[in-house]
């Protein structure tokens, strides 16, 4: 008897410290993200004199035992608004706060390299946060430009997506990842697709830096910066492992998009590590039913025991021939040492299928279709970079230091033969890039803070042509892309200055000094085309500025002025390259050419109404001088020869234009309630340029474009029904080099080609089935709209059912 009641004597006190041990870590409070219920890291947690502080975890989590249970507790994030109750009254230990509404408090890296407040930044920068790309569901980083509503994409086949901004783009905008520039010796003025070697599944952020970005960037960025920002690998902080993966299933149905995807995160207390692997098989697209017909195809090749054969297509709304598939990977490892030092190592490869070049599958030569094959090989792009980071330093140069080496290797082919001819050309490129960017931080007084920074970059280009027959299977070498072996470097530093002289003014103005250099051997090719010129050695130095202000005189207004200046200097594309750019025409090489340079200004002006209306307003106005363009020419005094045994009109790159181009930009976003909210975004874009005295339509700018959203969102649902809308560019307002592509475009009543008008209705939403697994589904072109976007080779979707899968542990 003396034994139960002892028993029971140490159950009871078991019982009692149990309750206390529940007590104490009911104390215990998780910090979530209203909208989407994800947990908030480094969220401030403070009573009212702030004499007791606290500071949430990797996993939103902090400790109250601090705080009186009668005590006011305040909740602050930077992205957050503040959020204040009495600890009594915190229900199930959880507080949810709520995304501020406006963008502007937004925290911005590319406008430095370094964290900054996106109101104090006196230019216009877009952003897309994880949450909205999982939201935007989007095939392609293209597509994921796109939803900004301020980056216009074309291309040329469903393998494709080439931003235009403000104007501008190919080699005249940049692209960035983790900190690394993208872009290379052969990025070209055409059309390029290399932003979607970029997983969408891998980004955890996107900023675009409208207007020009050469201070902190360099050459090409006159445009803009499209900076994409991948999955940092999570360390847990304490001794335990913290393990979170991510797996994806997508299907969609106009392209019978089937993609796969898996992440894993391994966090240890300083090191931690995360794969990312993505798999994507589109099929033929298929375009709307509602449009032009002059989009349909009513025919393509095939070829059996190498003849080819014109066969009807079945249903000319498939864009046959137009698919193929692509492979994404990354890993990378973290490590965080004492200090606020880490160290990042990343590894990333993409390679595409061969992928369908459909606008030129599409061209006819006389009554029969111009080619039976034209395809670019596999595009490979591999980066390894180490970055280094210390964020808190009393060093006297510096208090926060960042240091990126990076490798990347880049490899394209293009493919093309005749119809019904028996030599297929093949020329393949590769580059190798390896580049040093070195960026400081150092606040200089109160009011005062200094970034600046070197950079080298360093690239090889590896270039052979082959013609081979395909009947008897034997290669011969024929002229080359680019001049094989030839190298592109560039060095710079520059410097920037923040003065913020009280809370409502900010100036910034800064400087970089660049000189870019290129060097190539035409030895090869002039067995083949006989240049004037055996080598070519171009030497480019510029000093480009910039100078702007961000005041916020108070809550309900903000102005932004803004002027630069930018630069692109010749690149190994501009000087050494040889290929057809159009039926009929040939590019030759160019051993003389200069830099081109841009000189605009900016004026922004948001209202915000109380945060339940704000109007985001921006105007811009560059001009281009001394423009690389395309022109004819002649080569040993004849304007015409003969390429791939075809007589062809000579042409070469050329400082021989001017250009002028501006805009307004018109965002707004009414906030009906919490749950109900309405965005919009409209774009308007003009340009000339001069072409032998008479000015002409700019080929990249835009037609005027937009898009309407009605979001609805509760914790576990978001709906969103929105529009696309495109203007009509009318033949007299295309680009000369675009009106000779009549293939590309619709006929008007007169015959000339023009870009139509078109809209499309789409719906959109994301459904958070448990704490595991959440469903993702958008019917978009729900008219079955047919159309093509200004540029494009390739008609858009029709009706598109896009169903995703994510499952999270």
């Amino acid at each position: 008897m003396k034994y139960l009641i002892k028993n029971k004597k140490y159950t009871l006190i078991s019982l009692f410290f149990l309750c206390l041990s529940l007590h104490t870590k009911a104390q215990d409070v998780l910090v979530l993200n209203n909208s989407t219920q994800e947990p908030i890291a480094g969220t401030a947690i403070y009573n009212k004199n702030k004499s007791k502080s606290v500071v949430t975890d990797f996993y939103g989590k902090a400790n109250l035992n601090i705080f009186d249970t009668e005590e006011n507790i305040y909740f602050k994030h930077i992205s957050f608004k503040l959020y204040i109750i009495k600890k009594a009254l915190i229900e199930n230990n959880k507080v949810l706060l709520i995304s501020k509404s406006q963008g502007l408090d937004e925290i911005v890296i590319s406008a430095s390299k370094f964290k900054e407040n996106k109101r104090e930044v006196p230019k216009k920068i877009a952003s897309v946060s994880a949450s909205e790309i999982a939201f935007e569901n989007p095939q392609t980083s293209a597509d994921l430009l796109k939803s900004t509503g301020q980056v216009y994409i074309q291309k040329s086949q469903l393998g494709g997506g080439s931003p235009m901004i403000r104007g501008f783009s190919t080699n005249r905008l940049l692209i960035t990842v983790d900190g690394v520039r993208m872009n290379n010796a052969i990025f070209r003025g055409g059309n390029i697709q290399n932003v979607i070697s970029i997983d969408p599944f891998s980004i955890q952020s996107t900023e675009v830096s409208l207007g020009a970005g050469n201070v902190i960037y360099g050459s090409d960025a006159i445009g803009g910066v499209m900076s994409f920002y991948t999955k940092t690998p999570k360390v847990s902080f304490t001794d335990s492992t913290f393990i979170k993966t991510n797996a994806v299933l997508r299907y969609a149905t106009a392209n019978q998009e089937k993609t796969a995807h898996l992440d894993i995160n391994y966090g240890f207390k300083k090191w931690a590590f995360i794969t990312n692997a993505s798999y994507t098989d589109f099929g033929d697209l298929r375009m709307g039913n509602n449009g032009p017909e002059d989009y349909t195809r009513p025919e393509f090749v095939i070829t059996n025991n190498n003849e080819d054969i014109i066969v009807e297509n079945n249903n000319p709304n498939i864009q046959k021939t137009s698919g193929y598939n692509q492979f994404n990977i990354m890993q990378k490892a973290r490590y965080e040492a004492k200090n606020n030092l880490s160290f990042d190592l990343g590894l990333f490869y993409t390679a595409t299928s061969n992928t369908p070049r459909y606008d030129r599958l599409i061209r006819y030569r006389g009554e029969n279709l111009r080619s039976a094959e034209w395809y670019y090989g596999p595009q490979k792009w591999f980066m390894s970079n180490l970055n280094v980071t210390k964020l808190s330093s009393k060093a006297n140069l510096y208090d926060k230091i960042k240091a990126t080496v990076a490798y990347q290797n880049f490899q394209e082919s293009r493919i093309d033969r005749d119809f019904q001819s028996e030599f297929k050309n093949i020329r393949e490129e590769a580059v190798d890039a390896i580049s040093f960017n070195l960026d400081l931080e150092k606040k200089i007084t109160n009011k005062t803070e200094l970034f600046y920074g070197i950079e080298y970059v360093h690239n090889t280009i590896n270039s052979v042509g082959s013609q081979e027959n395909i009947i008897t299977n034997i290669s011969e070498p024929t002229v080359t892309r680019y001049p094989n072996g030839s190298t592109w470097q560039s060095a710079a530093v520059y410097t920037s200055l923040k003065y913020k002289p009280n809370t409502t003014l900010v100036f910034q103005t800064g400087l970089r000094y660049n000189n870019v250099t290129s060097k190539a051997d035409f030895t090869e090719n002039n067995t083949y085309l006989n240049l004037p010129f055996t080598t070519a050695n171009n030497n480019s130095s510029a000093l480009t500025g910039t100078a702007g202000i961000s005041w916020n005189p108070n809550d309900l207004l903000q102005w932004k002025l803004n002027f630069s200046s930018a630069f692109r200097a010749p690149n190994i594309d501009d000087i050494g390259k040889v290929f057809d750019s159009e039926p009929g025409s040939v590019v030759v090489p160019n051993n003389n050419l200069n830099p081109e340079y841009a000189y605009g200004g900016e004026l922004g002006l948001a209202l915000n109404f109380n945060n339940t209306f704000i109007l985001d307003t921006a105007t811009y106005y560059t001009y281009l001088d001394n423009a690389l363009v395309r022109r004819d020419g002649e080569l040993n005094g004849e304007n015409e020869i003969f390429y791939d045994g075809e007589l062809s009109n000579v042409q070469s790159i050329q400082n021989a234009s001017k250009s002028w181009i501006y805009g307004f930009e018109v965002g707004a976003k009414i906030n009906f309630s919490e749950k109900l909210k309405l965005t919009s975004q409209y774009n308007i874009i003009g340009g000339t340029e001069e072409t032998d005295g008479i000015e002409v339509p700019v080929r990249h700018v835009s037609p005027s474009f937009g898009n309407t959203h009605f979001v609805w969102q509760n914790k576990t649902l978001k709906a969103d029904i929105f529009l696309n809308y495109n203007d009509q560019l009318s033949f007299n307002q295309i680009a000369p080099s675009e009106q000779e592509k009549d293939y590309l475009y619709a006929l008007d009543k007169n015959g000339n080609p023009y870009s139509p008008s078109w809209y499309t209705l789409n719906f959109r939403t994301q459904y958070q089935l448990n704490k595991e697994t959440s469903i993702t589904a958008s019917l978009e072109n729900i008219t079955d709209q047919r159309y093509r976007p200004y540029s494009s080779g390739i008609s858009a979707a029709g009706r598109n059912l896009i169903v995703a899968l994510k499952y999270t542990l």
